[in-house]
C-alpha cells in the first residue's frame, strides 16, 4: 500500500526523468562504459515489460563493479551478470510521494538516490540528495527574498 499524497512539492515534480539504467542479462563491461559513457557512479536496474514502462529491480554501482567483480580473480567483467552483482534491496519512492518523505526515506535506508516510479511501479525517473539540497536551497532563497521585500517595506503604526 503506497503512502497518500500529501501537499507540498512531489517526488515526481522534483525528480530527473532521464534516468540511466541496464538490465540485469548485461555483463559488467557494459554497466561500466554505460557510467563512462554517461557520467554516473550506479545504473538502475530495470525488467523490461511490454506495453509498460520498466520496473526498477535493483541497482549497480561503480563500487559493486570494482569490489564484487575487479577485485576478484575468479570473476572476468565481460562475463559476469549484472544480476550476479547489483544490489536488489532497492529501495523505491512513489512519484506522489512530497520531498519531505523521500528525505525520510533517504535518511532511514543510507541513500543518497532514489528510483520514482508510478502507480504501476514504472520507472518514472530518479531524485538524488542533490535535487532535494538544490530545490532546498530554491526555497530559503526564495523565502529570504520575501523578507528582505517585507523589511523594506513602509512601517506602521510608528
Amino acid at each position: 500500500m503506497r503512502d497518500a499524497p500529501s501537499p507540498g512539492m512531489t517526488a515526481g515534480e522534483l525528480c530527473v526523468r532521464d534516468v540511466v539504467t541496464a538490465t540485469a542479462n548485461e555483463t559488467a563491461t557494459d554497466a561500466a562504459r554505460r557510467m563512462a559513457a554517461f557520467h554516473v557512479g550506479d545504473l538502475i536496474v530495470v525488467e523490461d515489460r511490454p506495453g509498460r514502462l520498466p520496473r526498477p529491480i535493483g541497482v549497480v554501482t561503480d563500487r559493486d563493479l570494482v569490489v564484487k567483480v575487479l577485485a576478484r580473480p575468479d570473476r572476468a567483467p565481460s562475463s559476469t551478470k549484472i544480476a550476479d552483482v547489483m544490489s536488489r534491496d532497492l529501495v523505491t519512492v512513489d512519484e506522489t510521494e512530497n520531498v519531505e518523505r523521500v528525505i525520510e526515506k533517504m535518511r532511514e535506508n543510507a541513500i543518497r538516490r532514489i528510483p520514482v516510479v508510478d502507480e504501476d511501479d514504472g520507472l518514472q525517473g530518479i531524485l538524488t540528495i542533490d535535487d532535494v539540497v538544490g530545490w532546498m536551497r530554491d526555497q530559503i532563497e526564495e523565502a529570504t527574498r520575501v523578507l528582505e521585500r517585507q523589511s523594506q517595506g513602509p512601517l506602521t503604526g510608528v
